[in-house]
């Protein structure tokens, strides 16, 4: 198993890729904290692992708030001496036109979106040692849509964030990459209103949530240990056909 003996935390792991991934995780033989701001979901995603013979704890954090993502990293540390994989995948999206954005809005996302993810990586890195960060980004970092502004912000800093990240960081300490997915079937994709009305339609494949969680535990794991700095797009050829 790839991740046998190795620690993780995944963010945003109460469903979707989160879960998804954490699921793929304990599957190979890591142990997953499940990082949520839900306890039902994140206590559910743990009784999943463990009905699979998995281990996996679950850590309440609202990742908007600078000392409960400490928190997290502080509860992986304590419960297992280290960080081997870090999984940032928690994320929100406000639907409204730049004109119409409160500036609460837009500092929420960029709080849950961008800053956790720095956040994360800052206080993990000190307990990683030939460790993995996968960051989830988007292709609304490459090719977005209308009223999503501070999500395609957020997404397009992500991307910047691991790069240089990148550059300060090297294997042995870390590796350090991103995943964009394109459209997967998740909560966050169908909490969309313009979905919900009909008034925007999605074409082309919708991905399963496992789909994207192969893709970024091959990141983690050690046949991906030559890859560092970069984003792989999952989008199923989305942005190709544009």
């Amino acid at each position: 198993m790839r991740f046998a003996g190795k620690v993780a935390l995944v963010t945003g792991a109460g469903s979707g890729i989160g879960r998804a991934t954490t699921l793929r995780l304990a599957s190979e033989g890591a142990r997953v904290l499940v990082v949520d701001v839900n306890d039902a979901h994140g206590n559910e995603t743990v009784a999943l692992v463990e009905k699979a013979g998995g281990s996996a704890r679950m850590q309440k954090a609202d990742v908007g708030d600078p000392a409960q993502i400490e928190a997290a990293v502080g509860a992986l540390v304590a419960w297992c001496g280290r960080v081997d994989v870090l999984v940032n995948d928690a994320a929100m999206m406000v639907f409204k036109p730049v004109v119409e954005l409160a500036v609460a809005d837009w500092d929420r996302v960029q709080a849950v979106n961008l800053r956790a993810v720095f956040l994360f990586c800052k206080h993990a890195l000190p307990h990683m040692h030939g460790g993995a960060i996968v960051n989830v980004s988007s292709v609304h970092a490459h090719e977005t849509t209308a009223n999503v502004s501070s999500y395609a912000a957020s997404k397009g800093g992500i991307e910047a964030f691991t790069r240089a990240l990148s550059r300060e960081v090297k294997p042995p300490q870390a590796r350090v990459n991103c995943v964009a997915p394109g459209a997967v079937d998740t909560p966050l994709l169908w909490s969309n209103p313009n979905l919900k009305s009909g008034v925007e339609h999605l074409e082309g494949a919708i991905a399963k949530p496992e789909m994207i969680a192969s893709a970024i535990t091959f990141l983690a794991s050690d046949d991906a240990r030559f890859i560092h700095g970069t984003t792989l797009i999952a989008d199923g050829g989305r942005l190709d056909a544009l």
